[in-house]
């Protein structure tokens, strides 16, 4: 009497490719923002150390020191814009301080930061500069 049990045997297709590599998309330690200065006067000039003080002043006024000690970046000042990097963790709290501040008065006018747009990829940020543009 035989008690082993029936034995299968499966056969498989063989793929027609191979996995050479496989790699998994993650999101970078930083977040980029694209900041532009607003005033009253036609053409606002704008540099790193300006940029820098009025970024500060923001941070400061909406998260305390903890703000004031973010780690920022200044990739680019081009006449009245900015580019920024900040940690990715910090972004909301950079975006929301940079909203929220009510600017300063330079020469007797208002003049503050106003987030054109903020994200986790520079490349997608950039795209977004000359879509004004084209419907405007």
């Amino acid at each position: 009497m035989d008690l082993d049990p029936p034995t299968t045997t499966t056969t498989t297709k063989s793929s027609k490719y191979q996995i050479l590599t496989q790699t998994t998309i993650r999101s970078p330690p930083f977040s980029y923002a694209h900041l532009s200065l607003v005033s009253p006067s036609p053409s606002p000039s704008l540099d790193a150390l300006t940029a820098r003080q009025y970024l500060t002043s923001s941070l400061r006024q909406f998260l305390g020191d903890t703000g004031a000690s973010m780690a920022i970046d200044i990739l680019l000042v081009k006449g009245a814009e900015c580019w920024v990097r900040v940690p990715r963790d910090d972004l909301a709290g950079f975006a929301a301080a940079v909203t929220a501040y009510p600017g300063h008065q330079v020469g007797g006018e208002q003049v503050l930061m106003r987030v054109v747009g903020c994200g986790d990829w520079l490349g997608a940020l950039v795209g977004r500069e000359e879509e004004g543009e084209l419907w405007g």
